[in-house]
């Protein structure tokens, strides 16, 4: 693996569906393929197209171009020893050559949700019958070829099967009994569906020869090939359907289609696939993946074939696939991004040299149909099976200058602190490309859930499902900075609908499921971030309408519920004690038992409750000179807020550690000090109300920064501690252990310069955003922030290769 590049990218569709891969195009986990599909958005993961296993004949001489690991440690094909450059922008690209030929591929997948306005005013709610078969849903947005005549017509491939029993066909549907079902902005309908183009430039005639391999599993799981899975395929006019049958039971049936090309049937089974990442990870680690058939495409100089994977039936009342789909595709998706951002429009010929310049992530220029093009001048110019060098920033840029060009190369020289400073002088926010890339990546952690029919967050890719705690962590990043008022106000109005005993849901169930309210600070951050939107938006209408809700948890939280969470009544503080869970952000469990328990009275638990009091004394006051209620019994609750706020931050000395000048920990049940130097004082600091003394704040933060402090977050726990560990690796148990025990987290570099605003608003941050902004740029997942990193030098990315917090706080404060 020394000389393959394993770094990733990442596509969405909004659904939850995703395409994922490597530099390389290696498949190194489970979680790599080109159409993982949210049969029930955003959960039902499924991988049904793995890849496309490409090779090329020219004048006789076939090269293969794929990549693959295998069970027993080999690399074959080495198609990557041909790979000249990659490109991440606008959508991933791959350009393979030699001296007589060049083929680039390009993938990119659409948007997903049709039928909806802003978010959080749907213009519809999907019926119970409508969620269950969202993926057989179409609209003008996912457009479909007719088959030769009708479905009817579809010669089978079923392997000795009747294929009207293994396909049931939608045949005796009246389509048009129900129109609104094809109008876009009627009700919210799914697609979901990956385009891959392939251009080939040459001298001579060549033959592509593309192998489907597909899978029918569950994401998280490897499939294996066994007597009773098999799939059936049914070929139409430059198309197939595809359906698995597992012991008798029928899978999610989907199509693939192309512009040219003949398809050959020709079933074979590949097996023992490697999985490399999953090896490191102590986890399963082999599979295996089917094929149909191949597609041959004969290429003349110029030449692009396209294809489109989509889940559901072809309809024959939709549009055809042409070579401009793809580029259709692209642009569709490029101007939704910039509706939502508000990019301003440049002229045109500032923004032809900024296509041309793929800035700012492993810049490429694009191929002119006409000619070839390599970046270095000629192939031969590449160190074979050194990839990576010719991908990074220093690869040879488009002949002409550009302004914005020159910008962001002065910007990407050596490190310097002074990096935002002379970003903003170059660049408007809006026109930065580092800033766009940074909001891209937010929008792709956004999601429909139809089970609740609106908005919410997945918390990372690529096995995270939406969390309760870290949606409402990230929603001033990923929804209030960008001003995306309406899909902030549609996720704080969701949660608060599902109150339940004063606790906010930290995860929403599927269909028919109850959600699960393992969490004592997601109420509380709900109220700390419903009042960061009211602060931004003045919408005192909302305030009213959530109103009682913040007063259910207030009540919740002072009489007591579940978890026995409860006020302590002889100092105001928060508390709760129930064994064999984790509440807090640090919420490992190992079995029956906690990694970091945490029980009695965190710190940040309580450092939020004080600042919940505040925002209720400062509502209740608000709301009682709007007049949207009683204005004396709501001035009496603003006094009492009031009272219980200062109560609560002088309970709070009870943290401060004057040996250390650190807040402790927590405060166990039975009274003792947790003195442990770990983040959460930090948070404690960062809060919108803080309880603490400024000489407090400071002595906190000075020690943090010099036991904490990373160049990527802060770790979770100090280098000195005795159960410090500073590696997150091995299998499961052991990186659980790791998780909360030293680990960097990035998204707590948020918190850190909060408190460091407020704490030391003179002196400048002594925190370089060059490393998190060349990771962002140009490591691990390209184009997104890492989950984790180890706590020890050289703090390599672990975890996540995407995750909504870490992104959210560098875009609250890089501005």
């Amino acid at each position: 693996m020394l000389d393959l590049d394993t770094r990733e990218w990442l596509l969405t569709n909004g659904l939850g569906s995703f395409a994922s891969g490597t530099v390389s195009d290696v498949r190194t986990r489970t979680y790599h393929g080109w159409l993982i599909a949210a049969t029930n958005p955003p959960s039902g993961r499924t991988l049904l197209f793995s890849h496309l296993e490409a090779s090329l004949e020219v004048l006789g001489s076939v090269v293969a171009l794929g990549t693959n690991f295998w069970g027993n440690g080999q690399i074959e094909p080495r198609g990557y020893e041909l790979l000249r450059c990659f490109d991440i922008n606008p959508v991933p690209k791959w350009i393979w050559g030699q001296d007589n030929w060049q083929l680039t591929r390009q993938l990119v997948m659409p948007y997903g949700l049709v039928g909806t306005g802003d978010w959080g005013r749907s213009r519809g709610a999907l019926s119970r019958e409508q969620g269950e078969n969202s993926s057989f849903l179409h609209s003008s947005s996912c457009p479909m070829t007719p088959l030769a005549s009708s479905l009817l017509t579809l010669s089978a491939v079923t392997h000795g099967e009747n294929p009207h029993r293994l396909w049931r066909l939608p045949l005796g549907e009246d389509r048009t009994a129900s129109p609104t079902q094809w109008l876009p902005n009627a009700h919210p309908q799914f697609c979901h569906r990956i385009l891959i183009q392939y251009r080939y430039q040459g001298t001579d005639t060549a033959i592509l020869r593309l192998r489907l391999l597909i899978a029918e599993r569950d994401f998280h799981h490897q499939q294996t090939a066994g007597p009773e899975l098999h799939f059936s395929q049914l070929l139409g006019q430059q198309q197939i359907c595809l359906q698995a049958i597992n012991s008798g039971h029928f899978g999610i049936p989907w199509h693939l289609r192309w512009t040219q090309g003949n398809y050959q049937p020709d079933a074979v089974w590949y097996w023992h696939y490697g999985l490399p990442e999953e090896t490191k990870r102590g986890l399963c680690d082999k599979e295996d993946l089917y094929s149909p058939g191949y597609l041959i495409v004969t290429l003349q100089p110029g030449d692009v074939v396209t294809l489109e994977a989509q889940v559901g039936f072809p309809d024959p009342l939709l549009g055809v696939l042409t070579p401009k789909t793809f580029a259709e595709a692209v642009e569709a998706e490029q101007k939704r991004l910039s509706q939502i951002f508000g990019w301003a429009q440049r002229d045109r010929g500032a923004q032809k040299q900024e296509n041309n310049y793929q800035c700012p992530i492993l810049n490429t220029q694009y191929l002119s149909n006409d000619a070839s093009y390599y970046p270095a001048g000629s192939p031969k110019d590449y160190n074979k099976g050194n990839l990576r060098n010719a991908l990074v920033p220093q690869c040879p840029m488009t002949p002409f200058a550009s302004p914005v060009k020159d910008a962001v190369h002065s910007l990407l020289r050596p490190r310097s602190t002074s990096l935002l400073t002379r970003l903003t002088q170059w660049l408007p926010p809006a026109h930065s490309p580092i800033w766009q890339q940074l909001l891209k990546a937010s929008d792709q952690f956004i999601v429909y859930r139809a089970s609740i029919a609106g908005p919410t967050v997945i918390a990372g890719y690529h096995w995270f499902n939406e969390w309760g705690r870290d949606t409402l962590i990230a929603l001033p990043g990923l929804a209030l900075v960008p001003q995306r008022f309406d899909l902030a106000k549609g996720v704080l109005r969701t949660f608060g609908h599902n109150c339940r005993h004063g606790l906010i849901p930290n995860v929403f169930p599927d269909v028919d499921g109850e959600p699960i309210y393992n969490s004592i600070d997601a109420a509380l951050w709900w109220i700390e971030t419903l009042g960061l939107y009211l602060e931004a938006t003045q919408d005192w209408e909302f305030l009213a309408e959530q109103f009682p809700v913040v007063q259910q948890i207030y009540k919740a939280f002072v009489g007591g519920t579940h978890f026995n969470i409860q006020v302590d009544a002889t100092d105001g503080l928060v508390s709760w004690d129930a064994r064999g869970v984790a509440l807090t952000w640090m919420d490992v469990v190992i079995g029956v038992h906690p990694v970091t328990p945490r029980y009695g009275k965190p710190v940040e638990i309580n450092a939020l409750w004080y600042s919940v009091l505040c925002w209720l004394s400062q509502w209740a006051e608000r709301l009682s000179q709007l007049e949207y209620g009683s204005p004396v019994r709501l001035t009496k609750q603003a006094e009492r807020y009031a009272q219980q706020a200062q109560h609560v931050k002088t309970s709070l000395q009870k943290f401060w550690n004057p040996q250390l000048g650190y807040l402790y920990d927590t405060i166990e049940p039975d009274d003792r000090r947790n003195f442990q130097i770990r983040p959460n004082a930090v948070l404690a600091l960062s809060l919108h109300h803080c309880g603490f003394s400024e000489q407090q704040g400071c002595q906190v933060l000075d020690l943090a920064t010099a036991s904490l402090l990373t160049p990527y977050g802060l770790r979770s726990l100090d280098p000195g501690d005795p159960e410090y560990k500073g590696k997150y690796e091995g299998n499961q148990e052991q990186r659980d252990r790791a998780y909360h025990q030293g680990t960097v987290w990035a998204w707590l570099i948020g918190p850190y310069i909060r408190a460091w605003q407020r704490f030391y608003p003179q002196q400048s941050l002594p925190f370089d955003w060059q490393p998190l902004l060349d990771h962002f740029l140009f490591d691990a997942c390209l184009g997104s922030i890492s989950e984790i990193f180890d706590g020890d030098l050289p703090h390599t990315p672990r975890g996540a290769i995407a995750q909504a917090w870490s992104v959210a706080e560098v875009i609250r404060h890089i501005k």
